[in-house]
């Protein structure tokens, strides 16, 4: 994951200028510069290296793969970002694929996830027909359990009111309270926005979170009508995929294959420069790097450049490198999301009491986390692993997000100590058993400070602006999850997009 960087350098930095006893740069050549080595730099990188072009990947971070981490837990590898991937479009499967790990796709427990809510913290499966939380059938008996009666037939207000009175839905959150009512909104779609987008679901829009939506429930004629037709049609599979050991080894898998075609990764280097020149011959290059540390500043020429950095970095460097580019849009400020991993030793988790997991209503009172996920119970192949680990058999993995969108972090003061101890509390109130300090065995933090909700109103309209900033500069591309949408399913092909436009613009100039 890019974090922001700091001040950049100045504007046309040459290493000659390089004062005193300064270490001068390292100064290279590379046809293509990588900005950025989360999964979209990657694999962008990966499809121009296949070309034969040379590929250098910048990260700031001491480690590639952005949101899809690894954590090392009691002997085992544990994913720290995201632990899955969606199916709606093949193209991640096909990636894997590519990469030798189509025998490691695995499907997650189908059992669900529950909701919690209320000051008694009462807790009750989540309804499986639905999207985001929007019931396909709103008096059907598990919707009942967490809405009551009342929400209930307000809900089935929908199926009685003229579609007319739609339209065209931007926001989520007004298209379900004016059709279903506040007890769905607040009970079960703002949990799963939440837990999901780190946002609330008025800022949502749904064209973005829910394609197809808009005509499905038109054509049914109410908005419950076109969440069916939505299922429906995702019946035949799962809609989430995962990968035997860790979602961590499609970063492997990518940075193994980067290195048979020659392409270096490096990381710890925070890039505070990009400028473009006019070229003077065939030895100078249009664009220009500088990348600091761990212990040398770096220099790079380059050919071509590729942004896969985070927005407010990428929106940055791009307005240094073109002139007179300004971005005057009004973009979403970033949440910060935190992730705590515990593995217990747990007996009372054996029979995975609330299925995969939990999400927690905002008026959820006495816990501090947004979400859990029993990741032992949600993956087969981690509940292998960790009762092989040790711990008699009932060694167990459960993962707390913490941070909501517009409210501070509730880890932020907190040391280590501290953040075991809330989640240890956290987990038991949520899962509903007995659970204490004296069964954590490992415990682990991850912080995402740059939580950007990609799918906030008027998002579209803003990555349309800047991608029509960079589709006037040849030579440059953007890419990653802040302007491809939120997930794998969309960051992999929008990157495949972006290099392939670098790879068709680099066999045109050899010619």
């Amino acid at each position: 994951m890019n974090s922001e960087p700091g001040t950049p350098g100045p504007a046309g930095f040459d290493p000659a200028d390089a004062a005193g006893d300064a270490v001068e740069p390292e100064r290279r050549r590379s046809d293509v510069v990588v900005i950025g080595g989360g999964v979209a730099g990657l694999v962008a990188a990966l499809e121009c290296a296949k070309l034969g072009l040379s590929v250098t990947v910048l990260e700031r971070q001491d480690e590639p793969g952005g949101c899809v981490g690894r954590i090392e837990l009691a002997g085992l590898s544990l994913d720290s970002g995201a632990e899955s991937f969606a199916t709606r479009t093949g193209a991640v499967a096909e990636l894997l694929g590519s990469l030798g790990l189509a025998d490691d796709i695995v499907e997650p427990n189908r059992a669900g996830a529950w909701l919690v809510w209320g000051s008694g913290l009462r807790a009750a499966p989540l309804p499986k027909t639905g999207v985001l939380g929007i019931p396909a059938n709103p008096l059907g008996d598990d919707v009942r359990a967490i809405i009551g009666w009342g929400g209930a037939i307000r809900a089935y207000a929908d199926r009685l009111m003229p579609i007319l009175r739609i339209g065209r839905a931007d926001s989520v959150g007004k298209l379900v309270r004016s059709r279903m009512g506040g007890a769905v909104l607040e009970r079960l779609v703002t949990p799963i926005s939440s837990g999901v987008y780190s946002a609330d679901p008025m800022d949502l829009e749904l064209d973005l979170v829910a394609p197809g939506l808009n005509a499905a429930m038109t054509r049914a004629g109410s908005l419950s009508g076109g969440v069916g037709e939505l299922v429906e049609t995702r019946r035949a599979g799962s809609a989430v995929l995962g990968i035997r050991g860790g979602m961590h080894r499609l970063v492997d898998a990518l940075l193994t294959e980067l290195a048979r075609f020659d392409a270096v990764v490096e990381t710890g280097r925070e890039v505070v420069e990009l400028e473009r020149r006019e070229p003077a011959g065939r030895e100078s290059a249009p664009w220009l790097v500088r990348a600091l540390g761990p212990e040398r500043d770096l220099v790079i020429d380059a050919d071509y450049a590729i942004l896969a950095a985070p927005a407010q970095t990428s929106r940055r460097l791009l307005g240094q490198a073109v002139e007179g580019w300004a971005d005057a849009s009004d973009w979403p400020s970033a949440a910060s999301v935190e992730i705590v991993t515990l593995v217990l030793d747990a007996p009372a988790l054996d029979a995975a009491p609330r299925g995969t997991g939990v999400l927690v209503a905002a008026d959820a009172v006495g816990v501090q986390a947004k979400a859990l996920t029993h990741s032992s119970a949600k993956w087969p192949w981690l509940a292998e692993a960790a009762r092989a680990s040790g711990g008699g058999g009932s060694r167990h993995v459960v993962r707390l997000s913490y941070g909501r969108a517009g409210a501070a972090n509730p880890l932020d003061a907190l040391d280590d100590e501290a953040v075991a101890r809330l989640a240890v509390a956290d987990a038991s109130a949520l899962l509903g058993v007995e659970l204490d300090p004296s069964m954590l065995v490992a415990s682990g933090r991850t912080a995402w400070r740059d939580a950007l909700s990609h799918a906030a109103l008027g998002q579209r309209a803003r990555v349309r602006e800047f991608e029509d900033a960079l589709a006037a500069e040849p030579g440059i591309e953007a890419t990653g999850s802040w302007v491809a949408g939120t997930g794998l399913a969309s960051v992999v092909p929008h990157a495949i997009e972006a290099a392939g436009r670098i790879r068709a613009l680099a066999v045109q100039d050899r010619h």
